[in-house]
C-alpha cells in the first residue's frame, strides 16, 4: 500500500533541450515517408494520385528522369537501406503526359515501383497506367 503523504519529492532535473519544440515543424513533416506518416496521422484527404518510385541507375537516361521526377506535384528523395529512391507524386490536370514521359524511362529499371495513392496495388502497371493515358488528348 502506497501511504497517503509521499516520503520524499522528486529531484528536478536540467534537461538541455529546454526550448525543444513538441510539435514537428511543416519542413520536417513533409520529410517523413508517406508510409510512416499514414501510420502516424492516418490516411490524409487528397486527391487521387499515381507515383513513380524508382532507384539510381546507370546509364545516360538517368538524368532525363531524375529531371522529369522534379517537375512532379511532389518530389522526394528518401534512404531506403542507405540507398537513394526517388519518388515523384501526380496528381490529375497535365500529369498523364508527365507519367508516361517518366515511366518509359524507368519501366526497365529493377526496383521501380507504381504506388496508386501510395499504396501498391495488383496491376498498376497492366491496369492504371494505361487508364491513365487514355485520358491523354
Amino acid at each position: 500500500m502506497l501511504p497517503n503523504q509521499p516520503a520524499h519529492q522528486p529531484l528536478e532535473r536540467f534537461w538541455p533541450y529546454a526550448e525543444l519544440s513538441e510539435q514537428p515543424t511543416e519542413e520536417e513533416l513533409a520529410a517523413i515517408h508517406p508510409e510512416l506518416r499514414r501510420a502516424l496521422f492516418g490516411a490524409a484527404a487528397m486527391p487521387f494520385s499515381i507515383t513513380l518510385v524508382f532507384p539510381r541507375f546507370a546509364g545516360e537516361e538517368f538524368g532525363r528522369a531524375l529531371e522529369l521526377a522534379r517537375t512532379a506535384d511532389e518530389f522526394q528523395e528518401v534512404r531506403v537501406d542507405g540507398e537513394a529512391r526517388y519518388r515523384a507524386r501526380f496528381f490529375p490536370g497535365e500529369a498523364p503526359l508527365k507519367v508516361r514521359d517518366l515511366y518509359e524511362i524507368i519501366a526497365s529499371v529493377a526496383g521501380t515501383e507504381v504506388l496508386i495513392d501510395d499504396r501498391p496495388l495488383p496491376y498498376a502497371r497492366e491496369l492504371w497506367l494505361p487508364l491513365v493515358w487514355c485520358l491523354i488528348k
